[in-house]
Formats: C-alpha cells, sequence, structure tokens
C-alpha cells in the first residue's frame, strides 16, 4: 500500500520477479483493507502516511482481525517517533525509503513463511520421507518438501545407508546434513549396506524406531515400482513400519519402472528453485547423473503437471491418504 503509484509498481515488479510474488497494489488505507479481506494475502507492505486510513491505522485494524498476518511498515522519514508508534501496533519490521531491494525481498519471502505457519485453521504436519540412499527423497519429493517446509511443517528425513557404492559415504553423509538444514529437517542414517538392504524384520524395525520417536501424520518413501533393489526393499520396509500412520505416499525415483502409477499430483509451483538448491548439495553425484541436471527436473515436474492446474507438480501413489495431499500446499505455490 502506497500513494505514490511509481513506488507501488517498483515495488510489484522487484517482488513479482525476485521473490515469484503475486502482488495486489493500494493506492489508501480503505482499499487495502478491503483487499486484505478479499485478497487474503500473507504478507502486508504498508507506507505510513497516507490519504485517510494511514499506514499505522491500518496496521491496528489487521491485528484486530488477522493478528497473525505479517506486517511491514515503511516509510522516507526516519524518526525514532515513527519506529516507536509501529513497534507500539505490533509491526513485524520496519523499512526505510529509499528501499533496499535485497531487505525487502529477504523481509518479504521470510515473513511469509512465519506467517503461514501460524495461520489458524490448519494443523502443523509432522512429515517422515524415508529414502534409501542419500538425495532418494530430494529428487522425489524436494518440492513437496520444500512447500512443507515453508508452511511450517515439521519435516523428518531418515535415510538407510550412506550410499558408500555410489561415493564416499562421508561425503554423502556430509552433503544429506547440508541438504537436511536448506529444510530445517531432522536427519536419521543407517548404516545399510548400499545395494545389499532386504524388506525384512530388521529394517522394518530401524524404521519403526523413528517413527515411534517422530509420530508422523505424513510418510513419503519410494515406490514399490522400481528397478533398484534397495528402493523396494525400503518400499515394503516402510510400507509395514508405517501400518498405523494416516497418510502414505510413495514418489518416483529416477529407476522407477513404467508400472509407476501416481493418482496424486502436487503442485509445486514456487518450489522448483528450492529443489534445485536441496539437488545441488549432493554435488558427488548431480555432476554426473543426468536426471538431476535442472533442465531435467524442470522436464519431470512440467510434465507432470499436465495433470493439474499448475505449471510444477511431482507425482505420488498413494497407500492411505487422510490428508488431501492434492491440495496440500495449495497455498504455497507463490506469497500473496
Amino acid at each position: 500500500m502506497d500513494d505514490d503509484p511509481d513506488l507501488g509498481n517498483l515495488v510489484r515488479v522487484l517482488l513479482e520477479r525476485r521473490a515469484h510474488c503475486v502482488v495486489e497494489l493500494a493506492g489508501d488505507g480503505h482499499a487495502a483493507a478491503a483487499a486484505v479481506r478479499s485478497f487474503e494475502p500473507d504478507v502486508v507492505v504498508t507506507d505510513i502516511e497516507m490519504p485517510g486510513l494511514g499506514g499505522l491505522e491500518l496496521l491496528e485494524a489487521i491485528r484486530r482481525e488477522a493478528p497473525w498476518l505479517p506486517v511491514v511498515v515503511m516509510t522516507a522519514h526516519v524518526s525514532v517517533d515513527y519506529a516507536v508508534s509501529a513497534l507500539r501496533a505490533q509491526a513485524d519490521e520496519f523499512l526505510t525509503k529509499p528501499l533496499d531491494n535485497a531487505a525487502l525481498v529477504e523481509v518479504v519471502t521470510r515473513l511469509a513463511a512465519e506467517g503461514r505457519a501460524r495461520r489458524p485453521g490448519r494443523p502443523r504436519q509432522t512429515v517422515l520421507a524415508v529414502g534409501a540412499h542419500p538425495d532418494d527423497v530430494e529428487i522425489g519429493v524436494g518440492g513437496i518438501l520444500a512447500a512443507h517446509c515453508e508452511m511450517g511443517d515439521h519435516i523428518t528425513i531418515l535415510t538407510m545407508s550412506r550410499g558408500a557404492r555410489g561415493g564416499d559415504a562421508d561425503r554423502r553423509q556430509m552433503e544429506s546434513l547440508a541438504a537436511a538444514e536448506l529444510l530445517g529437517a531432522r536427519l536419521f542414517m543407517k548404516d545399510l549396506v548400499d545395494t545389499e538392504m532386504v524388506g525384512d524384520g530388521r529394517t522394518v524395525r530401524l524404521i519403526e524406531e523413528v517413527v515411534n520417536e517422530v509420530a508422523p501424520t505424513i510418510v513419503y518413501t519410494h515406490s514399490g515400482h522400481d528397478r533398484h533393489q534397495d528402493h523396494r526393499a525400503v518400499h515394503d520396509a516402510t510400507i509395514v513400519a508405517t501400518r498405523l500412520v494416516g497418510t502414505v505416499a510413495c514418489f518416483q525415483s529416477p529407476s522407477a519402472t513404467i508400472d509407476f502409477r501416481p493418482l496424486r499430483f502436487v503442485v509445486v509451483d514456487g518450489f522448483l528453485e528450492r529443489k534445485l538448491e536441496l539437488l545441488s548439495c549432493f554435488a558427488s553425484q548431480s555432476d554426473n547423473r543426468d536426471y538431476m541436471a535442472p533442465d531435467m527436473v524442470n522436464a519431470t515436474a512440467r510434465y507432470w503437471s499436465r495433470f493439474t492446474g499448475g505449471k510444477a507438480a511431482e507425482p505420488l501413489e498413494v497407500v492411505r491418504d487422510t490428508v488431501d495431499l492434492a491440495h496440500l500446499v495449495e497455498r504455497s505455490g507463490a506469497v500473496r
């Protein structure tokens, strides 16, 4: 919200291009208040000095009606009084003009994630992603996990081996830790022998230990329709170990067969860049794996989007679905 249309358009272009936001402009406080109700934004950025209803009055109204909604107050007048007034009205951030473009993008992106996490009406999910090797879950559901992260869900990654047959085990473990840190996820790494896994009682018990500790509401794991024996073994063991979990779904891996038949397609518009960041953590693999190349990742997501209303999607075979996975991240595609 700003009564200077040039500045408003500058901010809109900046946020659309650098943060992939959907932006609605308002030239006065009354129009902004109406837009908050109809547009349902993730973040409000407002000037202080406005005709009619000013920025601080708008902030006070928002705090009464939507106390979870993040508000950024900006002004060209650097004043302690302004800052104090904004803070007393519970602004989340206070920015001065001329705006620092990078700071604005960072603030809006961060506050959008925080606001979504505290938005009422949606319980936080506890997500467990189980893979046979480092990078398996990031390849299969990296976009979905990035969306869960932005929604404030709790994420745990369980990797059943350190991937010694595919590279240096210590390096691959460090790469897994780096990817987990990007997601704010807990990481459990077991030490089963790469390429020799079986879906027996021992493997089931290893997964059950993590399931009992984490208590997931959603589990993602390998499909059983896969050429790799480790993937099939982890699938079999996970299905048994998560028999009491309400939502279990299986992702596609590069070695999935033509029998992989997804029935859920989760739109991940806005999260492919984060997925590519996750995959770039696995440099020991991504440098020589064509299926981890950005063009292949983008093309795969674009292909599956033909079954959705979005431009990018990740496919899932659903074992049980008490959470509507198809609409799980419907508000996470772009910051509003």
